[in-house]
């Protein structure tokens, strides 16, 4: 069993959106999960992982003006997966018309779009602000017989989506091992082995080619690698961005319109977050 490190940060004031905007940054330095409450957020990292002087710049990007309180300690390894499913994930309907739940849930609503996901710590459940709203894309389109990538794919759900709505072929790219090995188990448990996943970074996209292209991974990646996403598109292709915030949006359409794309549209939740559609029609 691995051991991991607790980071308790009390936010005062604390709001939904400041545990979430928390979160995402300690996300980029290797936070595996987040168990947000009324007072601030409980976060983990594998013990190996955990860097003092990270945890530290990390909290400094934090854009709100408030006090933080940290606190850290080392948590014995035990059945991690477990854990997470007992007590912090809970079925989740979006758009209604599609429900993400785990195996050992009961209780299911019915929907059109019933996707199973064990999310083993993986980032991705459809609960985070950034993955509803791209589901919520992904409903609005027609994905019959379209070609789908999935860049940074986490648990997979996306793709599964995709897959479910009729598009193919579907690729999911993701850059860490761990979260791969949970997106091929969450592929099976739904029955779409047809979905072709890829333990890989952007350079994975040489020579692949889509209709529909979704990253929801975080401004400077999504800026930095935007020229390999573009490059994938077809005649009339829609790029679904998300994974940044509401304020970001200008950074992005700045280093996406020399590419030849322009907004379609976007959507917001929580006031901080953000989905941007756009095109190279």
């Amino acid at each position: 069993m691995n051991d991991y490190r607790k980071v308790r940060l009390d936010l005062s004031p604390c709001t939904e959106d400041a545990t979430d905007i928390m979160a995402a940054l300690l996300a980029d330095i290797g936070f595996e999960s987040f168990v947000p409450d009324d007072c601030g957020l409980d976060a983990y990292i594998q013990e190996p992982l955990f860097d003092a002087q990270a945890l530290n710049s990390a909290i400094a990007e934090f854009p709100f003006a408030m006090s933080i309180d940290v606190a850290t300690e080392k948590v014995e390894g035990r059945d991690w997966n477990a854990e997470w499913e007992q007590n912090y994930f809970q079925p989740i309907v979006v758009g209604d018309r599609c429900v993400i739940h785990s195996s050992f849930h009961t209780d299911i609503p019915a929907c059109e779009f019933d996707i199973t996901i064990d999310p083993k710590m993986a980032f991705g459940t459809g609960h985070h602000a950034t993955t509803s709203l791209i589901i919520e894309q992904l409903l609005t389109l027609t994905l019959q017989g379209k070609a789908v990538i999935d860049m940074g794919t986490g648990t997979g759900i996306l793709a599964i989506l995709a897959a479910m709505r009729g598009a193919s072929p579907v690729t999911g790219i993701e850059i860490d091992e761990f979260a791969y090995t949970n997106a091929i188990d969450n592929v099976a448990l739904n029955g779409h082995a047809e979905i072709a996943l890829i333990n890989s970074d952007a350079s994975a996209l040489a020579g692949k080619e889509a209709d529909v292209f979704i990253a929801n991974i975080n401004r400077n990646v999504i800026t930095a690698d935007l020229p390999a996403y573009a490059a994938t598109l077809r005649p009339g292709a829609v790029m679904i961005l998300s994974g940044f915030y509401t304020a970001d949006i200008p950074v992005v359409l700045a280093a996406a319109t020399p590419l030849g794309l322009h907004e379609i549209s976007h959507s917001e939740k929580g006031d901080s977050w953000a989905c941007l559609v756009l095109t190279n029609a």
